[in-house]
């Protein structure tokens, strides 16, 4: 597969993006732009049948972020430990950054699936809704190696596009596989107002047929885990025991009472396993629509999640998997961005960490949930046991162990 753009630099990405639709880097000029796109709204298809099929082919990307050729780009992308001694054992942790890139690299891909033989700017506003999965295949990033990420569009719906995405390093003479990602975004009009129809998907052979049936696969699942989630539905017989079983195991003995509550040795409570932040929202952190960048709370969520598993676990921990992001609500410029995250299931040297971010208007007193994370950890050493203490709390854990049970099942890191 190599059609599409193919051997960008990381930092073409985001200028390539600003071109189709029309974005500028100024701010006076990109608010100009974005009050110019309503008059795209006109060459918005109004039948998906309108819309010619593409074909995988069509929206392969493949770019480079040569960390190894280019040393200046290094600074953006290590952490402030990155010694000489942590040189020499490879640690590389802004992972962060990669986020982003991986953000920015998935809009690229629909809009280029969505292109048209006219070199016009896209009538088309492409927006991150969910990260389904991010997979690690490796827990070493090397700081001193080129790093190159591929991907294209895999499944398409009417008004909604999978993409999925790889992430390699060159090391010892080859490229060797890091991570695996997989996003759905949403194609919606030159204002952002409301969905607009995007080009059907062709899969031309087997290996892609199985690509875009495991995309339906992918959006049956999401349905079926919003519909049993514990936020609508009771826990199942299993999680009640599991429930149980722990309440039990935090009675105090002395005082056979249901309010008197001791902590089991070698545990902490959920309540004292938590971690906020606050971010106020530049306008520097905006994307090419003028709304707080994707990729930007993808990595303030993953830094505050990472030093919480950092605290918890008293090492420094690598990741797992992102799970089951939804971009619930954009946000908005000048917001303030209060970021809370906690441990929620820990097992033998895995912790599990859920981070809720929430807009807060203080003129209003109002809180607007944006965007919730899942983070799998894994530390050095055996973590303690978290123990729910209230309702609420246990039915964090729950949640946690799904989505820790469910990451479990597909990891092969190396």
């Amino acid at each position: 597969m190599a059609e599409g753009h193919s051997h960008l630099l990381v930092n073409d990405v985001r200028n390539r993006l600003r071109q189709i639709v029309g974005a500028s880097t100024n701010w006076s000029d990109h608010q100009q732009a974005l009050r110019e796109r309503a008059s795209l709204t006109s060459q918005l298809a109004t039948r998906q049948e309108d819309l010619p099929a593409r074909k995988m082919k069509d929206s392969y990307i493949e770019v480079h972020l040569p960390l190894g050729s280019q040393p200046e780009l290094r600074e953006k992308y290590l952490n402030v430990h990155n010694s000489v001694s942590l040189i020499l054992i490879k640690c590389f942790n802004r992972f962060g950054r990669i986020l982003e890139d991986l953000d920015s690299l998935a809009v690229l891909i629909c809009y280029s699936h969505t292109k048209r033989d006219t070199p016009q700017r896209s009538p088309l506003s492409i927006v991150t809704a969910l990260v389904d999965k991010i997979d690690m295949r490796k827990n070493i990033i090397y700081p001193d190696c080129d790093i190159k990420f591929t991907g294209h569009v895999t499944w398409v719906g009417k008004t909604s596009i999978e993409a999925k995405m790889h992430m390699s390093q060159y090391h010892d003479g080859a490229y060797s596989p890091v991570l695996d990602a997989t996003f759905v975004m949403v194609a919606r009009d030159p204002e952002n107002k409301r969905a607009a129809f995007v080009n059907p998907l062709q899969p031309d052979g087997p290996e892609e047929e199985k690509l875009f049936q495991q995309g339906e696969i992918n959006k049956t699942r999401r349905v079926e885990l919003s519909t049993a989630s514990l936020l609508k539905v009771a826990p199942t017989a299993e999680e009640r025991k599991v429930v149980h079983s722990m309440f039990l195991n935090t009675l105090d003995p002395k005082t056979v009472s249901f309010r008197g509550r001791v902590l089991p040795a070698n545990s902490v409570w959920m309540e004292d396993a938590k971690l906020k932040g606050l971010e106020i929202c530049h306008p520097q952190e905006r994307n090419i629509f003028n709304r707080i960048f994707g990729g930007f709370l993808m990595r303030k969520a993953y830094e505050l999640g990472w030093a919480n598993a950092c605290s918890y676990g008293g090492s420094r921990p690598h990741l797992v998997a992102v799970d089951d992001i939804l971009f619930q609500k954009p946000v908005e410029l000048g917001s303030l961005l209060l970021l809370s995250s906690q441990v929620c299931y820990t097992e033998e040297k895995y912790i599990q960490v859920r981070v809720h971010t929430e807009v807060f208007d203080p003129l209003t007193r109002q809180h607007n949930t944006t965007n919730v994370f899942h983070f799998t950890f894994c530390s050095q050493e055996e973590v303690p046991q978290v123990f729910p203490k209230t309702y609420g709390e246990s039915m964090l854990y729950l949640d946690g162990k799904r989505h820790f049970d469910v990451t479990m099942k597909g990891v092969t890191v190396a």
